[in-house]
């Protein structure tokens, strides 16, 4: 289905894929399937040391993190939107660009935050608007990228950003180069249907993809999704990397049959 030199494009995700194994020996794995890249969410349970390590031990790059989310297992998906957890998402930013220019990691994605239903989105859109800015300005020391995706809501109950047209007015009010979209089909197709679609207006905002087919999250081909059509397209317009950031339905292993 994939053509190279496209497939050195395909960046594993290491917090969905080889999770049969611990963390740090997913990177090895990474490497015996003949991958060159990876991505995962946060790498922040593992000190700087370690994962260089298995980075230079196995020749691979990292090309996107996230920045701390606040408490995970309690729901929270990010911090950029609370003006109570200001002071901690300054710190989450140092943290994330400390792993990030440790490690040699081009971008960061900066996860907005659940609202509640009765909270002030006007207030939580400049909140975001603010942090955003600082965040474009600490990265920009350090030549990152931050990155901002809009998530459905189906998976992710209340997530603020959860349009892209909404993401465009924000990274148009935020205004700085180095802010820019993170384009995952998966949520896309299943805000809108026909990502593809989607994905040509936008092109021209975006630093990062992300695949998955739907429904399941699953790799491609165990959905609806028209992936040939998907890659055919990236193949000719996009140059950069695509995150595997899917849930293999079977073994990992197994999940690649679709390349």
């Amino acid at each position: 289905m994939v053509k190279q030199p496209f497939l050195n494009n395909m960046a594993i995700n290491l917090s969905t894929i080889f999770t049969e194994v611990p963390f740090l020996a997913r990177f090895g794995k990474v490497r015996d399937y003949g991958f060159s890249t990876v991505e995962c969410q946060f790498p922040y349970d593992y000190s700087v040391a370690e994962i260089r390590q298995e980075l230079e031990r196995h020749r691979l790059s990292l090309v996107l993190i996230n920045l701390p989310a606040g408490k995970w297992q309690a729901g929270e998906r990010g911090l950029a939107v609370d003006p109570a957890r200001i002071p901690e998402f300054k710190e989450s930013v140092r943290l994330g660009i400390r792993y990030a220019t440790a490690l040699k990691v081009p971008r960061i994605h900066c996860m907005a935050g659940v609202v509640a239903e009765t909270a002030d989105l006007t207030a939580a859109k400049q909140v975001y608007i603010e942090n955003l800015r600082y965040v474009a300005k600490e990265a920009a020391t350090c030549g990152l990228t931050i990155l901002i995706e809009p998530i459905n809501r189906f998976d992710m109950p209340g997530y603020f950003l959860n349009d892209i047209q909404q993401a465009k007015a924000i990274l148009d009010e935020v205004n700085w180069p180095n802010v820019r979209l993170q384009f995952d089909f998966y949520h896309i197709e299943r805000i809108y249907g026909n990502a593809l679609a989607v994905f040509q207006q936008y092109a021209s905002l975006c630093d990062h993809v992300q695949i998955a087919d739907v429904p399941g999250r699953h790799e491609p081909g165990t959905g609806e999704m028209d992936y040939q059509a998907i890659f055919d397209y990236l193949s000719s317009h996009y140059n950069g990397y695509i995150g595997l950031e899917y849930t293999p339905l079977g073994k990992s292993e197994a999940s690649f049959k679709w390349l």
